[in-house]
């Protein structure tokens, strides 16, 4: 089978030849090309090469058009602080006042220097691999998009307090999410991840989700021209997971902090769970513990399809070694090949 096949069957939920590897790696291109993670995130090429080197590596089954999270902040004239050893980050936020929201609006996609060069990797990528492989393309959910727009606090008031203002801001946010979304598929993108950790019981109640974060995502997944995977960054999703299942996602990405075998049992049929392995404790797994916890994700999630094995987060550390992510590579096709006997 391709990677994209592979895919396929098991969103299907049936089993391919074998489980498929997502693994989730944006910052390791640079290493590989010798790079700066701000000078490989400088151009389209540099994403494109690397993805390209670390899908052959490591054999993946997807390729992550994905640069990092606060791209989209700099589309709306945010600042953007890279490190050297981590992922870039947001800096100070660019709503001060709440009030300032009346003003917002949303930036043009085809007028973004920095959306217009992911959409050219997108482009590029889909070149070389045609349809042997997906591409997942990243937006950040309305509902979760303002922590890096205003920080979290500020936001949590107008959550809570000010309707008015939160509505008009998710209604901008979401005219944006959209347009991002569908540039990404019609540049060449399979399908979206829609990245809503603020959605998370771990942040607010299941009770406060169903009110907004999962009226949102309905609303925004239906404008979205092709699939799109729900994920909450390791943020718990267990005690939501039927409402997660009416906004319309194919895929949820899972936490460590809850049970496989649960989870799997309450998404059989309905979602593809995609996790769940510990990206913070990775960096110090030996090759037999990689090993062990690739079998351990198999045994209770793989049985039937319906399962990718990642990491929980949905961006690998950058800290995390080759040797680590060889292990995991090799464990899931030791392990994860159909039919499963070994777990009988």
């Amino acid at each position: 089978m391709t990677s994209l096949e592979r895919v396929l069957t098991a969103l299907s939920h049936r089993e391919p030849d074998r489980v498929p590897l997502f693994l989730t790696l944006t910052m390791h291109g640079a290493k590989e090309l010798g790079l700066s993670i701000k000078e490989y995130f400088s151009k389209a090429e540099n994403v494109v090469k690397g993805q390209l080197i670390l899908r052959e590596k490591y054999h993946n089954d997807f390729i992550y058009s994905f640069f990092y999270a606060p791209v989209e902040i700099e589309a709306w004239g945010g600042e953007v602080i890279f490190y050297e050893d981590g992922p870039p980050n947001s800096g100070r936020p660019f709503i001060k006042n709440p009030e300032d929201i009346k003003k917002l609006s949303p930036p043009s996609v085809k007028e973004s220097k920095v959306l217009l060069k992911v959409l050219k990797a997108i482009q590029m990528l889909k070149e070389k691999v045609c349809q042997e492989v997906p591409i997942v393309g990243v937006v950040m959910s309305p509902f979760s998009l303002p922590v890096m727009q205003m920080g979290f606090d500020s936001y949590l008031d107008i959550m809570y307090e000010q309707e008015d203002l939160f509505n008009h801001l998710m209604k901008i946010n979401s005219s944006f999410c959209v347009e991002w979304a569908n540039a990404q598929l019609e540049a060449g993108a399979t399908a979206i991840c829609y990245f809503d950790p603020v959605s998370s019981t771990t942040v607010i109640p299941k009770e406060k989700y169903r009110e907004t974060g999962m009226v949102i995502a309905k609303r925004t997944l239906s404008q979205i021209k092709g699939p799109a995977a729900t994920h909450f960054a390791s943020g718990r999703s267990l005690p939501i997971i039927e409402d997660v299942i009416q906004t319309g996602t194919a895929i949820i990405g899972v936490s460590v902090d809850e049970d496989l075998s649960l989870l799997k049992e309450k998404c059989r049929g309905k979602l593809t769970l995609l996790g769940n392995l510990n990206g913070i404790e990775m960096r110090r797994w030996s090759r037999e513990e990689a090993e062990e916890h690739v079998k351990g994700a198999i045994k209770k999630a793989a049985t039937g399809g319906g399962f990718i094995v990642s990491d929980n987060h949905g961006e690998i550390p950058w800290y995390v070694p080759e040797s680590v992510l060889i292990s995991i590579s090799e464990a899931v096709r030791e392990w994860g090949t159909y039919p499963l006997k070994w777990i009988f």
